[in-house]
């Protein structure tokens, strides 16, 4: 089978729904699987920071939801692109699919970075611009969800939309480089996934294996959004009455 033909049958309604119905067990038991490891190793088998205490703790749900907040819209960007250059339709899917999961992702960043600041800095909330940046982007995702009905005509709503998320994506290296471009309370970078570590390895590991339970958790709630959305959308086809028979058996 060529790549181009794999393509075709990925990018089609039926071959995806197919794969997204293979892939979601398999997401949902990594999920769990890891989320339960890096949960009990970083609460539980990971030491104390020497100045932070038990607070540092909050690192394993914060930094995983920041991290992938930043994921998900550079592959937004890329579906955009996709769609507005390719226009292929299952690009337009996965941008309102993925929307919702970045906001809710971002939003949770916000609230466990507050509840981190509080003890640190004395206050729940400051305008840094690491926090103020990645304020912006739950505002920008939640632009994109709400063009996504904003025109009558869904075909323009779709230009403007994914111009939009193409847009937005000047925020992303912001947000990155904003602890480094401007004089901040912010911390710096003590963790990174392909050079060497800040943070003990004890204390490292569990967070590492926490952003592959949210990566994976990211991707299982995408993929279950798409799939509904096509399935929903395709109702009608004979291939849909077929899918939903072989559910039920």
């Amino acid at each position: 089978m060529s790549l181009w033909t794999l393509w075709y049958r990925l990018t089609s309604p039926k071959g995806f729904t197919y794969f997204a119905t293979a892939c979601i067990p398999w997401l949902a038991l990594g999920c769990l699987l890891t989320l339960a490891y890096g949960l009990v190793a970083g609460l539980y088998v990971a030491p104390a920071d020497y100045q932070q205490e038990d607070a540092f703790r909050i690192i394993y749900v914060h930094v995983p939801c920041a991290f992938v907040s930043l994921l998900i819209y550079s592959a937004l960007t890329v579906a955009a692109i996709t769609c507005l250059v390719w226009r292929v339709k299952l690009a337009n899917t996965f941008v309102d699919a993925a929307a919702p999961v970045g906001a809710a992702l971002t939003l949770l960043a916000l609230v466990t970075g507050s509840l981190w600041g509080k003890p640190m800095w004395g206050t729940w909330w400051i305008w840094d611009a690491r926090l103020t940046s990645e304020l912006l982007l739950l505002f920008i995702y939640c632009g994109i969800m709400a063009l996504k009905n904003a025109f009558p005509d869904k075909r323009q709503g779709s230009v403007f939309k994914n111009a939009f998320v193409v847009i937005g994506s000047v925020n992303l290296p912001i947000i990155h480089y904003s602890v480094a471009w401007w004089n901040t309370l912010h911390q710096g970078s003590t963790f990174t996934l392909l050079g060497p570590s800040k943070i003990a390895p004890v204390m490292s590991q569990p967070l590492t294996v926490m952003l592959v339970a949210f990566s994976l958790y990211a991707a299982l709630m995408v993929l279950l959004n798409m799939r509904n959305a096509v399935l929903l959308e395709c109702q009608r086809a004979r291939w849909v009455s077929a899918w939903l028979a072989k559910r039920k058996r």
